[in-house]
């Protein structure tokens, strides 16, 4: 499903600046043997799922870059479990991600899977008009 969000382009007209990331899956470029690049609402999406997952010490020189998820995903599943996760994410994407303007991040657990259900919406700077949904499914794996 993240993979599914993190598929749309922006084709705005508006954008003063562009955002560009490299692809983390390597996929080469058609026309040469270089590895393609994504832009715009995609870069910021998988960006935004790249620290939402991100744990202490997993980046290099930057063990205070991290949302501290996985600890949460071990805990009993409640509502108060649920708040402190969405707090948790809203947290690092305000202090990580200077290319989203966050609206709001609801957590919903969900019992016969075991697991978390995460949307985040949010504005990308370049395009303040369109509201970009990000769903993603938290699950603890052992």
């Amino acid at each position: 499903m993240a993979l599914y969000d993190a598929a749309t382009q922006n084709t705005s007209s508006r954008n003063a600046r562009q955002y560009t990331d490299l692809d983390l899956f390597f996929g080469k470029k058609s026309s040469n043997s270089d590895i393609q690049d994504i832009t715009d609402v995609k870069a910021v999406k998988r960006s935004i799922r790249n620290l939402v997952l991100l744990n202490h010490y997993e980046k290099p020189f930057h063990p205070e870059i991290a949302s501290g998820v996985r600890d949460m995903l071990f805990e009993l599943m409640t509502p108060i479990t649920a708040q402190i996760l969405a707090r948790k994410i809203e947290d690092v994407i305000n202090n990580f991600e200077p290319r989203a303007r966050l609206v709001g991040v609801t957590a919903i657990p969900n019992l016969d899977k075991n697991a978390y259900e995460v949307s985040i919406e949010f504005y990308v700077v370049n395009t303040p008009t369109e509201l970009v949904d990000l769903s993603v499914m938290l699950e603890r794996l052992r």
